[in-house]
């Protein structure tokens, strides 16, 4: 079982903290057994302070790092910028128990305890969006993007700020055992099982008025339409607007300009296909509206560097061949 180690530091943030509980804590195989062990442990295996009005007891001290397959660190609060000490005392040490080949996960400020420790020295990293120009100028050597809700460096792994720790938690259960697992983690949890956009769409801007037209159901209707081509100005025209009006409203709604959403959904639909039917990787891509085998070779070694044969035999492993339902045209 893979064993799930959560540090609490002093001044933890309660929700964070308790987000890799309710992931990994959830996920089960078809057997109903858990997939993943969650441990949540402090320094000194003490109470712990958290940023809200209680404390909480944990049950480990940090020698429980030693045993660690993932390690996730939620954030914190530690004083003001100028006063602000990442690597409080013992951190770093207990940064040392963990096995070489573990991954560790920052949620949302956390990313600043890795960057201290040197973990993310020429890696690309995200965090909280409000943080990201300090955070940049604070390590200059990492690769700091602040558009998106997570990022998958391998062994090491980021989330942006508070809920996205959630997508970031989903996606390494996605990782481990598939979308089909993940996607009832979700619905178990109550939460997508995958977000659109990046952090780019919780910027502070002007919220447009309630009355203004909103591209949602069109993206809705794009969903049942992957199979085939779709333009811009169809969109556009689905949506009743422009298409600059259009482009413009998508990017503030989304974060992401239509063709690369398109494409993203494209992605995620050929990946859940391969998963969970025998279909030919023709016909994927056919379903998937990418056109060409070839055409969705490309894009698959572009988003998770594999081809498509190499990804279904990855992720499909004992589980039983499913043909397409009537459902399967309408997965996003």
């Amino acid at each position: 079982m893979h064993r799930v180690r959560v540090l609490a530091l002093e001044g933890v943030y309660p929700f964070e903290l308790s987000i890799p509980v309710r992931i990994f804590g959830t996920a089960a195989g078809r057997d109903g057994e858990p997939l993943y062990e969650v441990a949540t442990c402090s320094l000194d295996g003490g109470p712990v302070t958290t940023s809200a009005d209680f404390s909480i007891s944990v049950a480990h001290g940090s020698e429980a790092l030693r045993s660690a397959d993932t390690l996730v660190i939620p954030p914190f609060t530690c004083g003001p910028d100028e006063e602000r000490d990442w690597l409080p005392d013992g951190l770093r040490e207990a940064l040392a128990l963990v096995p070489a080949d573990a991954r560790i996960v920052s949620i949302c400020t956390a990313s600043y305890v890795l960057a201290a420790a040197g973990l993310l020295d020429g890696r690309p990293a995200t965090t909280h969006w409000n943080e990201a120009e300090h955070f940049q100028r604070s390590f200059p050597q990492v690769q700091v993007d602040a558009n998106v809700l997570f990022v998958d460096g391998g062994q090491i792994l980021t989330a942006a700020g508070v809920a996205a720790g959630i997508d970031l938690c989903l996606h390494l259960v996605r990782r481990d055992h598939g979308s089909e697992i993940a996607n009832r983690v979700a619905r178990l949890c109550v939460v997508p099982p995958w977000r659109e956009g990046g952090q780019a769409q919780y910027i502070d801007r002007p919220i447009p008025e309630q009355s203004a037209a909103t591209t949602a159901p069109t993206r809705s209707w794009a969903l049942h339409e992957l199979h085939r081509p779709l333009t811009l100005a169809e969109l556009a025209d689905n949506a009743g607007m422009s298409v600059r009006t259009f482009c413009r409203r998508f990017r503030d709604e989304t974060g992401l300009p239509p063709g690369q959403w398109l494409t993203r959904q494209r992605v995620e639909r050929a990946r859940r296909l391969l998963e969970t039917t025998d279909l030919p990787v023709d016909q994927v891509a056919a379903h998937a509206g990418f056109g060409t085998a070839a055409a969705l070779r490309q894009h698959l070694a572009t988003v998770i560097g594999v081809p498509p044969s190499a990804y279904r035999q990855a992720f499909r492993g004992s589980r039983p061949p499913r043909s397409p339902g009537p459902e399967a045209a309408a997965l996003p």
